[in-house]
């Protein structure tokens, strides 16, 4: 069973249709208490940082997210739910995220759009795996293929080693997935992203960290 965590601001129709896909069982989590009995999570997002780390605060789900990640539970963040995972966040200021990965989120170069690279980067593009360690089982199956971007800020982890994939937006690397132990999470948007983002979903339904 998954839990996909309904804090009022992901994708959450097209997320759970990814998934359900797949064979998977998911229901729509709004209560913190009930985190802990699920399989598998999920946390979804668009929008803005502040908003969505205050959403979780509001009735403890960044807390229940934490102690559920620290008892091993594998995790899927997409999108926002990537880079709220971070320490911090540089977007319309300076706000603390759920601290799971040390690193922050930053926006792409002002001088992106002069140079001719419109933000938010949108669209089709590669995720470039790691060849300094083994493939992450989730990430595998994107291996070759294209996947479906919308964002205008990005996470730069501090540990190379959480650093599991990447993109270039222009001459701009950023980070297209990171992780560590039970918790891999992407900037891109799987359930946007086809055969391509199916196959991650399906992956990560087998995954056992």
């Amino acid at each position: 069973m998954i839990g996909l965590i309904n804090y009022g601001m992901g994708n959450l129709h097209s997320v759970a249709k990814a998934l359900e896909k797949n064979g998977a069982s998911v229901e729509l989590v709004t209560d913190a208490e009930a985190l802990k009995n699920y399989d598998r999570i999920v946390l979804p997002g668009v929008g803005a940082f502040r908003d969505c780390v205050a959403a979780l605060q509001e009735n403890g789900m960044d807390e229940a997210l934490r102690e559920s990640v620290s008892s091993g539970t594998p995790f899927l963040g997409i999108c926002l739910g990537m880079q709220v995972l971070m320490d911090v966040s540089h977007e319309f200021g300076r706000y603390p995220g759920l601290g799971l990965i040390p690193g922050a989120v930053k926006h792409f170069p002002e001088d992106h759009p002069q140079r001719g690279f419109k933000i938010p980067h949108m669209g089709w593009n590669d995720v470039v795996l790691s060849s300094q360690k083994e493939m992450h089982p989730v990430l595998a199956p994107l291996a070759g293929s294209q996947v479906y971007y919308v964002h205008s800020y990005c996470c730069m982890p501090e540990d190379p080693e959480h650093l599991l994939a990447a993109c270039s937006y222009g001459d701009y690397p950023f980070a297209a997935a990171i992780g560590r132990d039970n918790i891999v999470a992407v900037q891109f948007h799987p359930e946007k992203s086809q055969r391509a983002g199916l196959a991650l979903m399906e992956a990560f339904q087998q995954w056992n960290p």
